[in-house]
């Protein structure tokens, strides 16, 4: 399980309230594949209500998907998308309820036949959710577990009875679905099973609910199985021993040790009798529980046994894990089979009439024969063996060469899935991402307009990185990670707005040469066109005046109560957006966020629909977006002295400190030597117009920005006379370097920069 940062739960911190953040997800391929991992299954077969067998599959790309079968084919039916973290688990309960968890400490719940609308959040657990159990019988009860020790039973169906507003630890997933309802939904509050020996406590966001933790699992929850009619459910985790309780109740009726590991996979049979348990130690066991006892145990697995799945009949079992293999074992017999062997470890296993469904660490995922009717028939093939009763056993078998053959070579089909993305480089420019897949493909990435602007196929990653190397210096305006399997950039403020560029170099028509393009600014425009044509359309002036929606007076008003804001005075406000800000709508990125209400939400930006509001976006995105406003920045202008090379007779009016923009190119500085050198005509005929601003101060500090110097043609120090060249410890600089670039690259010191300027000869 992996452990990253949440944007959840830091209640008890003492620490200033950070900004939120608002991250953005990109996918060069259609939204009908996964691209990470697959850690759960749920198949709902066909009845009256569904014309097809589906299966739904929760992956660590942070997404559910639903698979409508038929005959040796699968195809996406929707797309569930709403966790901001790793999809754990996931189980359907009620009449058609999906309810999935994820490593976002969430707990939704999803209509099965829906296009992917969440329809309740859970904010119980202080951690990663890892597992859920349901009851085949009681459809309505659903049990949860996860790192922070706590095991919960939730009532699906009492979710939406009113109860008292101290009870109220869940949240109607207004914010998160986005369907435009405003009301909360009371929730009733779960029963605490256990969290740690002593009492703490921890507050849901936004309800202040603070449930009681007692005595139970001192230590990190993984496995959790519930009997047909709910009665009786059972936990495992990793202090190696199995738990049960009383899920009517959250008693506790028994403790079962005998494992020396982690327990990563439980199941129990449907009248609550039998237990079957795998763990780390790579061990299966088979409990009684009327005996409170282990009656078997299997040494299948030369590795951690990860996941189960019975037969109907729980006298056989199917299981997989680390080792790469999935075995079936008659639990009366002891006789077991290799039924086939895979290319990553197996996650999770679910019977589906006579084949099974295997998900792995990969993308994809096999359906393949498993005789679940009558599995005996599958031993008659021959190559089975008698599972042993220690760990070791198999291992040293598998050490000396008698590992068996499998029964089957290939899937009956495979449902196939993206490689995730294991690789990345932010290049030095600041607007490309270069990646590696799982498969070793490499492409580079614009992140500015999500997409792949070239692929270059299976070459060597560090190569083309030394290869796309560029000498210049901008500032690292955003993050970026792959834990999702794809690309995933961050923004923060107010570090994303130290960025600028010259709308020239952005190849941006329209715009004056000289115009500086914020980076962060133009690419949240980008990234919100959609939502905010929908927000005209949604909201006239009258409207806005009335208070239904934030108004740009009242934005203003409230975010300079925050802080001090300064407004970008070289953007309009309006929702254009240049074409280096375009993005795919193909593959539309999704937006993860946080508001002033709700937790963390996910959705594509294309499925926005401008009901979203100062609860739903951080109140700077929304500022920025609507009014052009950016909040305090780093100083983005740089001190440098000018001074004339040794030897030289050229001499420049003007002394001391000079201060310019960080992505002033040395042309500039060209202009700037040229109009101030020592000619003919006197002082007060020099341009005056603001070009060059007055120093502030006693000390003669100028502003060297030449804006007004560009002309048509040729390039400007291509037509000036005399001919003047910059350089930096002794270095003649290009005339397209930044002063940013020749710090880093040239002056490297922490230092002002120190420029000479000379006369170039015969020119």
């Amino acid at each position: 399980m992996h452990r990253v940062g949440s944007g959840g739960n830091n209640t008890n911190s003492n620490r200033p309230r950070k900004e939120k953040r608002l991250t953005y997800v990109l996918n060069d391929t259609a939204d009908t594949k996964h691209c990470a991992g697959i850690n759960c299954l749920a198949v709902l077969k066909s009845s009256a209500l569904y014309g097809c067998n589906y299966l739904f599959t929760g992956s660590r790309d942070g997404t559910l998907k639903r698979w409508a079968l038929g005959e040796n084919a699968a195809t996406c039916s929707a797309t569930f998308e709403s966790h901001v973290d790793w999809v754990n688990d996931t189980v359907i309960a009620g009449d058609g309820t999906l309810v999935s968890c994820s490593s976002d400490t969430t707990l939704k719940t999803w209509n099965c036949l829906s296009e992917g609308t969440c329809t309740r959040t859970f904010r119980q657990h202080s951690d990663y959710v890892t597992c859920l159990a349901a009851a085949e019988k009681n459809t309505n009860v659903v049990a949860s577990g996860g790192l922070g020790g706590e095991v919960f039973v939730w009532d699906i169906e009492a979710a939406v009875t009113p109860v008292s507003k101290s009870s109220d630890v869940v949240e109607d997933d207004c914010s998160n679905s986005m369907n435009g309802s405003a009301n909360l939904l009371p929730i009733s509050s779960p029963r605490t099973i256990s969290s740690s020996n002593s009492i703490r406590t921890h507050t849901t966001q936004g309800h202040g609910y603070v449930p009681i933790a007692v005595k139970g699992h001192k230590e990190s929850v993984y496995a959790l199985a519930m009997n047909d009619s709910s009665s009786l459910l059972v936990s495992g985790g990793t202090e190696k021993v199995v738990r049960v309780w009383d899920p009517r109740t959250g008693s506790k009726n028994m403790k079962l040790r005998g494992h020396a590991d982690n327990i990563r996979a439980l199941l129990l049979d449907s009248t609550g009798r039998y237990c079957l348990s795998g763990s780390s130690d790579s061990m299966i066991r088979l409990w009684d529980l009327g005996q409170q006892r282990c009656v078997h145990s299997y040494a299948v697995h030369t590795d951690s046994v990860w996941a189960l799945a019975s037969t109907p009949t729980f006298s056989h079992v199917y299981s997989g894990g680390r080792d790469l293999s999935l075995y079936l074992t008659d639990l009366t017999t002891r006789e077991s089979l290799l039924l086939c062997t895979k290319e990553q470890p197996i996650l999770q296993l679910a019977l589906h009439d006579d084949s099974i469904w295997v998900a792995t660490t990969d993308s994809s995922v096999c359906r393949w024969p498993a005789e679940g009717r009558t599995p005996q028939n599958v031993f008659q093939r021959g190559g089975s063996f008698l599972a042993g009763n220690l760990s070791f056993s198999r291992a040293r078998v598998s050490l000396e060469g008698s590992t068996p053959a499998p029964v089957y070579k290939e899937p009956i089909f495979t449902i196939p899935g993206t490689p995730a993305i294991v690789q990345h480089e932010i290049l030095n420019n600041r607007r490309h991402v270069l990646t590696k897949d799982a498969a070793g493909s490499v492409k580079l990435w614009e992140i500015t307009r999500g997409v792949v602007i070239v692929d270059y196929g299976q070459v060597s990653f560090d190569e083309k990185k030394e290869q796309l190397f560029e000498m210049v210096s901008i500032p690292a305006w955003f993050t970026a990670d792959t834990r999702l399997g794809c690309l995933s950039v961050h923004l923060d403020t107010p570090q994303c707005f130290t960025a600028e560029m010259y709308s020239v170099d952005l190849n941006i028509t329209g715009k004056p040469e000289d115009d500086k393009v914020n980076l962060a600014r133009e690419t949240l425009k980008g990234l919100l066109v959609h939502w905010l044509a929908k927000r005209r359309q949604r909201h006239d002036f009258q409207a806005s005046a009335n208070g239904d929606v934030v108004s740009g007076k009242d934005m203003t008003a409230r975010s300079s109560a925050h802080s001090r804001i300064e407004v970008d005075g070289n953007a309009e406000n309006d929702s254009l957006v240049y074409p280096p800000f375009d993005f795919s709508t193909v593959s539309p990125p999704s937006v993860i966020t946080e508001g002033s209400q709700g937790g963390p939400w996910r959705k594509k930006i294309t499925e926005l629909d401008a009901t979203e509001d100062e609860k739903d976006f951080p109140s700077w995105v929304l500022d920025c977006v609507l009014n052009n406003r950016l909040p305090p920045r780093e100083n983005t202008k740089f001190s440098f002295y000018l001074y004339p090379c040794e030897g030289s007779a050229v001499q420049i009016l003007t002394q001391g400190k000079l201060s310019a923009p960080r992505i002033l190119r040395m042309h500039k500085v060209v202009n700037y030597v040229i109009e101030k050198l020592v000619l003919d005509k006197p002082i007060d005929s020099l341009n005056t117009d603001g070009t060059y601003a007055a120093g502030l101060g006693a000390q003669p500090q100028h502003s060297a920005s030449g804006e007004g110097s560009l002309r048509s043609g040729l390039k400007p120090w291509q037509k000036l006379r005399p001919s003047i060249e910059i350089l930096c410890n002794n270095q003649v600089l290009s005339p397209e370097m930044s002063l940013a670039t020749v710090r880093t690259y040239i002056w490297k010191r922490p230092e002002d920069l120190v420029l000479n300027y000379r006369m170039i000869q015969g020119k």
